[in-house]
């Protein structure tokens, strides 16, 4: 993946041979059509389809332009200013896995020449240009959850993989059946078999696929690769689920809690640190194969910026329902296994960052499937080369239950943001988060954020009626 941050649109261009070459490739597979994909603020992808007889303008910027402004929630431009243009990163071009018709690459947006300040994935190339400039390159892996779903007679959405009957209709299990279960593996395969087969198709090196807590929830545990092409990878991958569960007749949601008695989905962040151009080279690791100092000051530098993390990496309000120690209700027990303090512990589950037992990555498990991935490990990035570069200490690990901790204890540590109020709070406060998103990309997204979290304000739910409506 071409990680390098150009300053001006031209330089960004492939050689002429480079895109004969691919369009060749791309004619000779059956590809007519090129999806040209952006990423906007919330790290969704915007295009324009493009028929493949103009593919060299369009990598050369005279393909589609684009008034991203009106579309975007970045009201920094007006209608009388210039549109974006992107430009494709052909390193990233595939083959649509769901329609081998259509080519996808992502693309870089400019505007007036040059890196458009809105552009999540030119901000990824900033801050990795910037941990360059120190020595440094960041390998990451993502372990991305979700629910599968399907319409029911009455058009409501019901869980795809659940054959236990409703509420008051019949007997269900007392707690949570679902997690690794082999019936419920078995039955899912057709849709899950598919998505394999693609994935391993892709490069992607799939490990295995993962029956979750939740009823009709499941992980895909793919081999790690540097921070650009996983945040590609993500983006991609949540269409391509999306494309894929159509055909099996159901529908995908990466929403963390669809229900108060789910299993939070969430999307882990895997880091570690290499040097550059020496990617098989884990500085985390030393030579007694134990964990590197290296590692703990990298722990330093997130821990120090872990609130404003949070909330770019748990972006919806409904990301906090999921970040907490017990629910009642809970199918499957009690205790939710999701992190609640901002610290570390050795494979310690309840804490934002897990030193896990099997690898020398970092796991922040303060993140969902709704975060921009960019945006999310671009701030990763920069808060863990914060660390090294200060030799951060982050203080005494916490290999223990955060759940059943002692409260005077526990006060002592710092909490999660419990709400996305809090958390944009912090963000706002955040140097770190201005230098990784930029003064207008950061003010437009706490602008959206605050506003999110007051429409929210104004629903009355059903909680509330329960709660209240006979109770004064």
């Amino acid at each position: 993946m071409s990680s390098t941050y150009y300053e001006s649109m031209e330089k960004s261009f492939p050689s002429k041979a480079r895109i004969r070459k691919e369009k060749k490739k791309l004619e000779d597979a059956g590809v007519k059509y090129i999806l040209s994909c952006w990423i906007d603020m919330l790290g969704v992808p915007k295009t324009k389809p493009v028929p493949i007889c103009d593919f060299e303008p369009l990598c050369l910027g005279k393909g589609p332009q684009f008034a991203v402004h009106s579309v975007s929630f970045v009201p920094e431009l007006g209608p009388a200013d210039s549109d974006q243009i992107p430009v494709p990163d052909l390193d990233s071009l595939v083959i649509c896995p769901w329609d081998p018709t259509c080519a996808w690459v992502f693309a870089d947006l400019w505007w007036e020449g040059k890196p458009y300040n809105l552009c999540p994935r030119q901000a990824l190339k900033r801050v990795i240009r910037d941990a360059a400039d120190q020595g440094y390159a960041m390998m990451a892996g993502i372990e991305p959850e979700f629910i599968t779903m399907q319409w029911d007679e009455n058009g409501k959405p019901v869980k795809a993989f659940d054959d236990d009957p409703a509420e008051g209709e019949g007997i269900r299990p007392r707690r949570q059946a679902f997690g690794y279960d082999v019936e419920y593996s078995i039955d899912a395969m057709g849709f899950l078999g598919n998505l394999i087969d693609i994935l391993n198709d892709l490069g992607w090196q799939l490990h295995d696929v993962v029956a979750e807590g939740a009823y009709s929830q499941f992980e895909l545990d793919f081999h790690y690769t540097d921070v650009l092409e996983m945040a590609d990878r993500m983006v991609f991958l949540r269409v391509l689920l999306k494309e894929i569960a159509k055909k099996h007749g159901m529908f995908v949601t990466f929403m963390p809690k669809p229900t108060t008695g789910d299993w939070r989905s969430g999307a882990h962040m895997n880091t570690s640190l290499v040097r550059v151009g020496k990617p098989d080279n884990n500085l985390y690791a030393d030579s007694k194969g134990g964990w590197s100092q290296t590692a703990y000051h990298a722990i330093g530098g997130i821990l120090k910026h872990g609130a404003a993390i949070t909330a770019v990496a748990c972006s919806t309000v409904n990301s906090y329902n999921g970040l907490v120690p017990k629910v009642g209700g809970f199918e499957g027990g009690v205790y939710t296994w999701a992190p609640t303090h901002i610290t570390y512990g050795s494979n310690n589950r309840s804490a934002m960052l897990r030193m896990p037992q099997s690898r020398f990555a970092l796991e922040n498990r303060a993140a969902d499937m709704c975060m921009n991935p960019y945006l999310g490990l671009g701030m990763m990035l920069a808060a863990t080369i914060d660390g090294v570069v200060k030799k951060i200490d982050p203080g005494k690990s916490v290999d223990e239950d955060l759940y059943v901790m002692d409260e005077k204890r526990q006060q002592k540590l710092t909490a999660l943001p419990r709400n996305l109020l809090e958390a944009t709070e912090q963000l706002g406060k955040s140097k770190l988060a201005k230098d990784v998103l930029g003064e207008q990309m950061l003010s437009s997204f706490l602008a959206y954020k605050v506003d999110e979290w007051e429409r929210y304000h104004q629903v009355t739910t059903d909680w509330e009626v329960q709660e209240y409506l006979r109770l004064f």
